[in-house]
């Protein structure tokens, strides 16, 4: 988040004679990062980075209060000058002037305060030139207090004219989906349900709360009475109605990242200050202040010793207590254990020892922190791990001409089964749960290259989630890969070829499974499963799956070898009629255990129904003569005979 803050309107915070340049520099060296200085209407004006967990910082007063704990660690001195109103008014739970039922899961406070006989005119000079070093244009005194106080101090306000707000009653709620509000900008908008809006005492809507007010509810120039409105809103609810229709503003900016509800008072106290003054308007004697559960101040307990271990370096504890105060930190020394109390405007951001190590850190400045190199011997490299593993499967892969594809682990809810993990607040309905296979991603890659009518080889690396009660789940890495157009043999081959360059003698054990087409899956295994592949039942893409550890493991850089044979081998091809439907694996296997001398058998041809094989025979103990081949032939041809129906074509 990009926030402007004028030098003119910080130093009504902070009194140092430090310059510009150096405290656009300091800053950056210990707190918000300060992109650059730029001039506007003769002002200089910080152009500053503000992270999402520093909402704090995002307004004057917070880049003050960061500037005045920072600037004196260089010997720069800084007085802090807190000119913000203190509240004259009561905080009530009821006031004469409005009703009022609040959802306090939508709106964790609620407060307003009704204004009489304001006059609308001009905002002073002052007030218009700041107004104009943020970049916004100032309209009137009303609407520019709004503007001024969510500059001054991060809180959005809001004013409605009083008078239009039907039987002096408001209702926030969810919107109900379908419903319409036309904003002040003169947009409508149909609202997808859930959002936080107020209603009047006729039922219609007057505010998209948190984003922008409603028309019909706008001061204008016949405004005599004000209902200035200052509330926090839960952030989420705010987000995904700002992203839904699309509406963004800078109160979303500040609303979305959890604004702290205790600021609240400063704005409103404000805001009364600066009314009374500008508009001549009188507040009344009673401020509706609708607030469930307040802060409860959150204590860390830490300890010098931990502090200075985590940093590298000895720090003073006298050192430690002034960047604390300075942060708003309250802490208190018992001999060598610090306890802290959280100022409410940190309490989403500090809550851990360690947090309370990091701002010290930085107000120290990392900067200053020692260099020294590591000492110690390099490790050496591993050989054989699984991450080499992995980059061989890609090249062995790649050699067979098949594509590597990325894909996101992140996927929509018709991608999973019901045992998947759905995160608590997604990006969008395309990225909700994490993925428990492969499979659905690179369906989907080969779908959108279906037009390619080439055959072609996808496949993926990746860690698939597998949900664990009360844990997180567990990471396993996969090999998925996917085949178009490509025929059922040659693919299988390419997954043999895959295995025999890993050394790994694996069985193809036929199983109908979900997903496959029946009859066209095999389970892969190697005393246990290693994977599966066949032919998807709705696509008819071919698709295998193995679990990455599961082949490391079974894997072995070298092959066993063996003895040259001291007799030579005979070799004869056979061609065979097998009935449809019939599984050659199981032929196969059949006639290499009809006799132990048939040592290897491969598939070389297919025409039809006819499948030609060569058949290696060979014995360790002589050289075999055609009786002896002639007898082993009959032998295996009776078996596949028998068994399977197969004819020896001549």
């Amino acid at each position: 988040m990009d926030i402007l803050i004028p030098d003119e309107w910080l130093r009504k915070f902070i009194v140092t004679p430090a310059s510009v340049q150096t405290i656009a520099e300091k800053l950056a060296l210990c707190g918000p990062s300060v992109d650059r200085v730029t001039k506007n209407n003769g002002d200089n004006i910080y152009e500053i980075e503000i992270t999402t967990n520093r909402i704090d910082s995002a307004s004057v007063y917070g880049i003050a209060r960061e500037a005045y704990a920072i600037l004196p660690r260089f010997g720069i001195s800084t007085r802090y000058i807190n000119q913000l109103p203190k509240l004259k008014q009561k905080l009530n739970k009821n006031v004469n002037y409005l009703e009022v039922k609040v959802d306090h899961s939508l709106c964790s406070r609620f407060t307003a305060i009704l204004i009489k006989n304001v006059k609308l005119k001009p905002s002073p000079e002052w007030m218009q030139r700041r107004l104009i070093a943020v970049n916004l244009r100032p309209i009137n005194n009303v609407v520019d207090i709004s503007n001024y106080i969510m500059h001054e101090v991060g809180q959005p306000v809001h004013t409605f004219d009083y008078d239009k707000i039907q039987g002096a009653k408001m209702v926030l709620r969810k919107s109900k989906k379908g419903e319409k509000l036309t904003t002040l900008d003169g947009n409508e908008y149909e609202l997808p349900g859930g959002d936080i809006v107020i209603a009047d005492g006729s039922g219609k809507l007057i505010d998209l709360a948190g984003i922008m007010g409603g028309l019909n509810s706008a001061v204008d120039e016949n405004t005599k009475n004000v209902l200035l409105f200052v509330q926090t809103y839960n952030p989420v609810v705010i987000r995904k109605t700002s992203m839904s229709l699309p509406k963004r503003t800078e109160a979303v900016e500040l609303f979305e990242k959890g604004i702290d509800p205790e600021l609240v008072s400063d704005g409103i106290a404000l805001g009364i200050n600066l009314f009374e003054k500008l508009t001549n308007g009188k507040a009344e004697s009673k401020i509706l202040d609708l607030y469930p559960n307040p802060y409860k101040t959150n204590v860390v307990v830490t300890s010098h010793t931990f502090i200075e271990k985590l940093i590298g370096v000895k720090i003073d504890k006298n050192e430690i207590s002034r960047v604390l105060f300075a942060l708003g930190f309250k802490g208190n020394w018992k001999s060598d254990e610090l306890t802290v109390e959280v100022p409410s405007f940190r309490a989403n951001d500090v809550q851990i020892p360690e947090d309370i190590v990091e701002e010290i850190a930085r107000i120290y400045g990392y900067h200053n922190l020692p260099s020294d190199l590591m000492e110690g011997k390099l490790p050496l490299p591993q050989y054989n791990s699984i991450y080499d593993f992995e980059y061989k499967l890609k090249l062995l892969l790649k050699s067979y001409s098949a594509n590597e594809i990325y894909s996101l682990s992140l996927v929509p809810k018709e991608y999973v089964d019901e045992k998947s993990l759905k995160l608590i607040n997604p990006l969008g309905s395309d990225s909700e749960y994490l993925r428990n296979s492969l499979r659905p991603t690179l369906i989907a890659a080969a779908e959108e290259n279906k037009g390619n009518k080439e055959a072609f080889h996808l496949f993926e690396i990746a860690n698939t989630y597998t949900p664990i009660t009360g844990e997180l789940p567990n990471e396993l890495m996969t090999l998925a890969g996917i085949f178009s157009n490509y025929d059922f043999r040659k693919a299988k081959g390419i997954i043999e070829t895959l295995l025999k360059e890993l050394h790994i003698k694996a069985d193809f054990v036929a199983e109908d499974g979900r997903f496959f087409v029946p009859s066209k899956r095999v389970i892969i295994g190697s005393g246990a499963i290693l994977g599966e592949f066949g032919e998807l039942e709705k696509n008819g893409f071919i698709y295998y799956e193995f679990q990455v550890e599961k082949l490391f493991h079974n894997q072995t850089e070298y092959p066993k070898l063996q003895k040259i044979p001291k007799y030579p081998a005979q070799i004869e091809d056979i061609t065979l009629m097998l009935p449809q439907k019939t599984k050659v694996a199981e032929v196969m296997q059949g006639i290499k255990n009809s006799d132990k001398r048939v040592v290897e058998i491969e598939l070389t041809d297919i025409f039809n129904n006819a499948f030609t094989f060569r058949v290696r025979y060979q014995d360790s103990e002589k050289t075999l003569n055609d009786k002896e081949v002639e007898s082993i032939r009959t032998t295996f041809i009776h078996k596949v005979k028998s068994e399977f129906g197969a004819q020896q074509k001549e």
